[in-house]
Parts: structure tokens; sequence; C-alpha cells
């Protein structure tokens, strides 16, 4: 394979690579390509409609983050989406889901022709999410902690009206010290367990992940969002995580103590989250599932693809309306899906 890993072995979507797999410890690289598309264009990308393009996996958590993102701020068309195809081959992300195998509008067969534009012989992984300039082709930034919390606060001018205020600057604080927890035990965690290369490492790891969920699950038995009363970037952040749990990381990568759908408080939190418009409708379980189960060949050498778990239960009732909070603040649900960007059937069911 020629181009398929990070340096430390992790694949385009920040999970780990077969290469990587049973020969050191998962560690996650950071984003090569960290420039800002902000409001004053200070790193030479100003916030323009039109002029980026976001590349996405559906099947990756941290693509999904800016996915729910720019639904919930109503950028869509401000910001074009290219969705991959979920299973990689030797250049990483392709966009075989489009016409003659090419992105419509970057007019590329594979996410790493944006790199390559960007930097000529780029030995790093192809990542998602990318965001790509259209006028020159060439990658901006591929940094996905730092793309959603620009999406919220430089993009302002571009968000719809009433759009939610997703990284409140008056709750900021706490909602960095509650997103750094969720992302060092949970994000990140069920990769530590899944691609552990000895026991003890998995077993730490393991041990990291169920005791914040413990921890996130009490902090949400009385309140409903959180941080505040709204939806945040936090809850984001680890709802693309718990999406993701019974489906994968459960089975795939043995974070097995228990389901999500086994714990009454996050399950009923999930649930409440992908109820609204702007997360349920951003996911697509086909996608999720062929990657993992197809594409991490040294944790399942089979590729056999679950047909589990019954997903219609994602649409049972939650309750969690009865702690208060209000989804969108003083703001109001996004508009619907845009033509196109709709979930197939089969991610559905």
């Amino acid at each position: 394979m020629s181009r398929p890993t990070d340096s430390d072995g992790s694949t385009g979507d920040g999970t780990e690579g077969n290469a990587g797999y049973g020969k050191k410890p998962f560690k996650r690289s950071t984003s090569h390509f960290a420039d800002r598309i902000t409001a004053d264009g200070r790193d030479g990308w100003p916030v323009e409609a039109g002029r980026y393009r976001l590349v996405v996996s559906r099947a990756c958590p941290w693509a999904s983050r800016a996915l729910v993102s720019r639904r919930l701020l109503g950028l869509e068309g401000a910001l074009s989406l290219a969705v991959t195809d979920p299973i990689q081959d030797d250049r990483s992300w392709r966009f075989t889901l489009d016409a003659d195998d090419r992105d419509p509008v970057l007019g590329i067969r594979y996410l790493s022709e944006a790199y390559d534009a960007r930097e000529k012989k780029y030995p790093g992984g192809v990542s998602v999410p990318a965001i790509v300039d259209v006028p020159t082709g060439q990658l901006v930034t591929n940094d996905y902690q730092q793309i959603t919390l620009d999406f919220a606060t430089e993009w302002t001018a571009l968000h719809r009206p009433g759009a939610p205020d997703l990284y409140p600057e008056r709750l900021r604080d706490e909602i960095d010290e509650v997103m750094e927890g969720v992302y060092r035990n949970v994000n990140n965690g069920v990769y530590r367990a899944g691609f552990a290369a000895e026991q003890s490492e998995y077993e730490e790891a393991y041990r990291d992940v169920f005791r914040q969920l413990d921890l996130v699950g009490e902090r949400l038995s009385s309140r409903r969002y959180l941080v505040g009363d709204t939806i945040t970037e936090a809850d984001i952040r680890l709802f693309t995580t718990l999406v993701r749990f019974d489906a994968v990381y459960h089975g795939h990568f043995k974070c097995n103590r228990s389901k999500l759908a086994e714990d009454p408080v996050l399950w009923a939190y999930a649930r409440d989250l992908f109820q609204t418009p702007g997360f349920g409708d951003t996911v697509d379980f086909d996608h999720i599932k062929r990657h993992y189960y197809r594409v991490h060949e040294g944790i399942n050498p089979t590729g056999i693809v679950p047909l589990g778990p019954d997903l219609t239960q994602w649409m049972t009732p939650h309750h969690r309306e009865e702690l208060g909070g209000r989804p969108f603040g003083d703001g109001t649900p996004p508009d619907p899906v845009p033509r196109g960007e709709e979930i197939s059937a089969e991610g559905r069911h």
C-alpha cells in the first residue's frame, strides 16, 4: 500500500491501520495542515461562501463532528460537501460514490490529490475531515479539532437565521474541560482499546473508556446536555462516539463491559440527540459498519460485516425533555437535509 496510513500507523480517518496493528501502542497523529479559515483571513484563508469544499467520510467520527456542526449552523449553502467511499484503497479516501469516480466539483479521484496540490510529496496520511480550496484545488486544513470550533466562531456571518451558539463564550472554559476528558478517554479511548498491542494496554484503555462514560453518565443524569441548557460542541463530540458504540466499538474494539443500550442515561441522551434535527440525519450506519469491519483487517480478517444491532431502537421515546433544556437555545431547528445529502435507506437500517 503506497500511502494508506499516517506516520503513526493510523489511517486517514484517524483510526489505526493494519500497518500499526499489533506492533506498537496506538497513538493518534496530529493534523499536519492546521491553517484556519477565519473571518479576517489571517492565515490567508478568509471565510467566503462557495469557496471551500468539505470532504468527509460518513464512517469517520471526526468527520461526523463537521457534518453535525455544518447542519446545525446552516452552512450547507456556503460550504459544499463531498462524501468519500467508506472503503479505502491503497491511495486512501476515494470518490467512487460519484459519477466517473471523480468529485464533481474538485475533479479529482482521490483526496490525496488535494494534499499533493498543497504539498508535493507530502509523506503523511490522508485524513478526513478536510477542507479544500476549490479555486486552487489545494487542501486548506485537516485539523479536525479546530474545524468545528471555527465553524461556530469564525463563520458566523454565514450562519443561518436561528443558528444555535455551539461554543458560547461564557461557557468555553467548562466546555473545554468536559471535551478534554471525553476526547482523551472516550473519543480516542475506544481506539486505544481496539488497537492495543498488548493486554495491559487494552485493559488500561478499556477502564479509561468506561470510567469516563460513568462520569458523563452521572453528569447527564440530572441535566439534558453536557454544558448549560442547550446543545454545544461538547455534545457533538460525545455523540459521534456514542452513535457508533454498539454497532462497532462494543464488539469490534472490545469495549464490552456493557452496551450503550444497557445504560439508561447515556442511551436516552444519545437517542435524544439522534432524534434532534442535525444529528441523526447525518448518520450512515451502512458506511460506518462497512468501513470498520472491512478496512480493519488486523482486527476482523474475514471482513464480515455484522447485520445488527437493531437500528429502529434509535427512534424510541427517550423522555429527556423532562429535564428541561432548549436544544437550540433562542434559535430554531435547521432546515431539512439538502437534496442529494440524504442518508440512503441502507444507512438507516
